[in-house]
């Protein structure tokens, strides 16, 4: 297993896209690239941390590949955004890649330089070594598949 780290947005949809794919074994959301310790939502959501909205997750590399998350993270957000996502504002909703290692890492230079050639604005991602991760409160994590199961009880 592999962990990989990105930065979307809002980190509920992120997580709720990345689940879903085979071979992603596990997801949680949290917030990473700050200085505060032991960052709350509501810190975050400051701005005063430096901490972003980010989905970690474990992969099995043998049933999908980093690329395939990576081109995954260029389609489910607009890189180009600085600082925002639609109409999330702020630096906790910035653009990121989290990497584990120097393969990852030389994997996401070559696909942010790939994914620039789609783009006439620059692309705003930032790809940095993975800090540590501090997970999000539980009632994020897998928040919209907690609020679909919730309106389907009686």
């Amino acid at each position: 297993m592999e962990k990989a780290g990105f930065a979307a947005g809002c980190f509920w949809q992120v997580e709720e896209t990345f689940r879903r794919v085979p071979g992603v074994s596990a997801t949680r959301v949290g917030y990473q690239g700050g200085e505060a310790p032991n960052p709350t939502y509501g810190d975050v959501c400051s701005g005063a941390t430096g901490h972003t909205e980010t989905l970690e997750i474990d992969f099995d590399p043998e049933q999908v590949s980093y690329e395939q998350l990576l081109e995954l993270f260029w389609q489910v957000h607009d890189p180009t955004q600085l600082n925002r996502q639609g109409p999330d504002v702020g630096t906790q909703y910035r653009s990121a890649i989290f990497f584990h290692s120097a393969e990852q890492e030389a994997a996401a230079q070559a696909s942010k330089a790939a994914v620039q050639s789609r783009f006439s604005k620059d692309v705003m991602t930032e790809i940095v070594a993975a800090p540590e991760f501090f997970s999000a409160e539980d009632y994020h994590q897998r928040y919209i598949e907690k609020r679909q199961a919730a309106s389907y009880s009686y």
